[in-house]
């Protein structure tokens, strides 16, 4: 039988609210906000609630509470499954690499809280620094994307599924790389509404800084292999995790290369472990031969008795 990944989302699938039903229902969840309003000092739990929207998609705060929103779907579930449905990998699209140290143990969340924290104040700051931005282009091949970026100079950021690329670079060059991709064939170009190029060149400010950071943080070696975002390859021990936590700030998120690891390796179902089915509606797109979907449907789906968690999980 096909095994389980657990995946959890980066920034952008932020949503007001995000958390508030676990933080009723689950114990194990409201323990990780009351850990996450404790470690930071204020009351994320009320932003993921209440918000006010304009401050929630704040990369400084937005990073940070997805997080706190991911690993409260996480206490949740494991609180419900009681250690069944161990998952073969983790996995994490950008800010949710983060989330899937702290899944397989290799830091404590008051800890990978605070660093992701640090690291969306420097990635904003770096933003200001150099103002740029993110495009996602659907319809081209990585050829053809990779001719516009070299033409332009902006810089390929997500690889995410076949004719889903996203690009990265200055306004100047991003304006001058829509155009060129509407001529080539896009079907459609969608800015995001991000502060900054990520995972671009013009992120080294931040790359460096968390260099720094990084060097001291008292990482274990991971319970789980932990598919690395730069390389779509298990990270298996604490210095390999070291060198993607930098590494990853300017380099391409390598999204549709990981999931097909993963697959190759056993993985029949993904379950996205936070906020929102981005990541579920991406693997879908990357292999119709698997199931995914947000954990909460598996957990909805054991509390009314449908089977047991193991069929449950293979026929989502």
């Amino acid at each position: 039988m096909k095994g389980v990944a657990f995946v959890f989302p980066g920034q952008g699938s932020q949503a007001i609210g995000m958390g508030k039903e676990l933080y009723a229902r689950s114990p194990a969840a409201r323990r990780v906000f009351q850990e996450a309003d404790e470690a930071l000092g204020f009351s994320l739990s009320r932003l993921c609630f209440e918000g006010p929207p304009e401050m929630l998609k704040q990369t400084v705060n937005a990073q940070p509470a997805i997080m706190a929103a991911s690993v409260a779907s996480l206490a949740a579930t494991r609180e419900r499954l009681n250690g069944q449905l161990g998952p073969l990998f983790v996995a994490g699209h950008s800010l949710g690499e983060y989330t899937a140290l702290v899944a397989a143990n290799v830091l404590p969340f008051p800890e990978a809280l605070r660093l992701v924290r640090e690291r969306g104040r420097l990635m904003n700051e770096a933003g200001q620094r150099t103002p740029g931005g993110m495009v996602a282009i659907l319809g081209l091949d990585l050829t053809t994307v990779e001719q516009v970026c070299w033409q332009t100079g902006a810089q390929v950021a997500n690889l995410n599924t076949i004719g889903q690329i996203v690009i990265s670079g200055t306004r100047q060059s991003l304006a001058w790389a829509i155009d060129l991709a509407r001529v080539a064939g896009a079907r459609k170009v969608i800015p995001l509404d991000v502060s900054g190029a990520f995972h671009s060149e013009l992120m080294r400010p931040a790359m460096e800084a968390m260099a720094k950071i990084v060097v001291s943080l008292p990482l274990r070696d991971p319970e789980m292999p932990i598919i690395s975002n730069t390389t779509a390859q298990p990270l298996r021990d604490a210095e390999a995790i070291r060198h993607e936590l930098v590494a990853q700030l300017c380099s391409c998120v390598f999204w549709q290369r990981s999931v097909e690891y993963m697959v190759r390796a056993g993985v029949g179902t993904f379950f996205e472990v936070g906020p929102g089915d981005v990541l579920s509606n991406l693997i879908k797109r990357i292999d119709r031969g698997v199931g995914a979907a947000n954990v909460s449907e598996l957990l909805d789906s054991a509390e009314s008795g449908s089977g047991t968690l193991e069929a449950i999980a293979h026929e989502i």
